[in-house]
This record gives C-alpha cells, structure tokens and sequence, in this order.
C-alpha cells in the first residue's frame, strides 16, 4: 500500500477554526480572518484527497491565529503603556499651566 491509501484512515490535522475565530475577536481582526481563511480549507482539502495540502493549511491556520495573538498583546502593552505615560505627562505638566 503506498502512503496515500494509509491517509484516509486517519483523522484530518486540527483546523484551529475556534482559535483562528477567538483572535480574530479579541486581538486583531485583519490576521485573525487570515486564520480563518485557511483553518476553512483544513476539512475541505483532506475531503478532497489533498492531504499534504491540509496539512500546510493547518499549520497556516495555526501560525495566523498566533501572529493574531501576538500583535493583539502587543498592541494591549502598547496602549496600556500610552495611557500610563499619557497620565504621568498630566500629573508632572497638568498644573503647570502648559
């Protein structure tokens, strides 16, 4: 048997759709609907007898959904850090009558 008979026994790889959904929610919208694009392509390949190319949309899916999450906690630091900063600028320069 040659390995593509073997394939179809097995499960498809993860689609990460309920990852790719949550970062496109909470974090960043443009990198999260990236996710999405391939984590729909995950089922639909390995139905279609595309493993390889299943399993290359699964682990894009995956990689999209945390570069979502990474620029989703960076941009909360980001901001975080401008509001701190923003309050101390007007604690030092607030009475000061700049």
């Amino acid at each position: 048997m040659n390995e593509q008979q073997l394939q179809p026994q097995q499960s498809p790889p993860p689609n990460y759709l309920v990852f790719a959904i949550l970062t496109t929610i909470f974090c960043c919208q443009i990198l999260g609907i990236v996710s999405i694009v391939y984590a729909a392509q995950v089922n639909s390949k390995w139905a279609s007898g595309d493993f390889k190319g299943a399993e290359e949309a699964s682990r894009n899916a995956k990689l999209w959904a945390w570069i979502s999450a990474g620029s989703g906690i960076i941009i909360a630091i980001a901001m975080t850090m401008l509001g701190v900063l923003g309050m101390i600028a007007g604690a030092i320069f607030g009475g000061s009558g700049w």
